[in-house]
């Protein structure tokens, strides 16, 4: 399929995806240190995982309630987990270390927009300027594998894949810090590729194969990581999980406009349906 993309967008679109394969190992967070937050222990003085995970999910809410793009969130998740894994963070500091990391993700995605914060504006910008010193970002590859995939396929079948469902379960993926352990290739391949099984799409196989030599991803790899990915938004999509914290965004923002992220919730829920895996 690379191979026959011979039209100007598809050399664009393989040019940003060479670009980003290119940068993945620096915009990649420390994996020994993530383990070190898997293993620690709830004591009020050390990061967790289940503070981590916390924190994105409040960070999801907000981005589904204020409308910023998904892009967005992915960005503010990724520089969150590499200041997690180059720095020390004890858990009272960690709201204002994830709002950070999120300001930054607004400022360089989104249009002039108000960020709501409960910090001061001192506080807020002390800790963006330590977090920008500590990491430098570029996530894009879902878009990229979607719009490659999309380019290689006849008009009449360029409806097939819903990206909107696949951000979906990135997502809700990017909720849990074992997948901040995969690389971003290899996550975003794992979720299309899912996808792709479940929906019965057979001509987009080839697809997934031709992109995953082209970013030189191990199929072992990719298998272990799909296996994760389903078991995960199986987990998701039911009563028991704990989703984005609708009540705190309540809290926030005003009781008249709080109708916006239960709509919104309900949306994300709804596309979040189990992917069958093919044996």
């Amino acid at each position: 399929m690379i191979e026959v993309l011979t039209t100007t967008d598809s050399q664009k679109l393989l040019h940003q995806l060479n670009t980003l394969l290119e940068q993945e190992a620096r915009c990649q967070p420390k994996v020994y240190c993530l383990r070190l937050i898997e293993s620690a222990h709830n004591n009020g003085l050390r990061m967790t995982a289940r503070l981590r995970d916390f924190e994105v999910k409040d960070r999801l809410s907000l981005t589904q309630f204020f409308g910023f793009y998904t892009e967005t969130f992915f960005l503010a998740v990724n520089l969150l987990d590499r200041f997690l894994s180059k720095m020390k963070v004890q858990p009272k500091h960690l709201g204002g270390v994830g709002l950070s990391c999120f300001y930054l993700a607004v400022k360089s995605i989104e249009e002039e927009r108000n960020v709501p914060s409960r910090f001061t504006v001192s506080n807020l910008m002390r800790m963006e300027k330590i977090v920008l010193e500590k990491v430098c970002w570029k996530v894009k590859f879902l878009q990229l594998y979607y719009s490659l995939i999309q380019e290689s396929l006849p008009f009449e079948r360029k409806n097939n894949l819903n990206f909107e469902r696949l951000e979906a379960q990135l997502k809700a993926c990017h909720c849990r810090i074992i997948f901040s352990k995969a690389k971003p290739p290899v996550l975003a391949l794992s979720v299309t590729a899912l996808e792709i099984q479940a929906q019965k799409c057979v001509e987009l196989t080839e697809g997934v194969e031709c992109l995953q030599k082209h970013s030189k991803t191990n199929g072992r790899d990719l298998t272990s990581w799909q296996e994760l990915v389903y078991k995960c938004l199986t987990e998701y999509a039911s009563n028991k999980c704990s989703k984005p914290n609708v009540q705190k965004v309540k809290w926030i923002v005003s009781r008249s406009t709080s109708w916006q992220l239960t709509h919104s919730y309900y949306r994300i829920t709804h596309l979040l349906t189990i992917p069958e895996m093919v044996p």
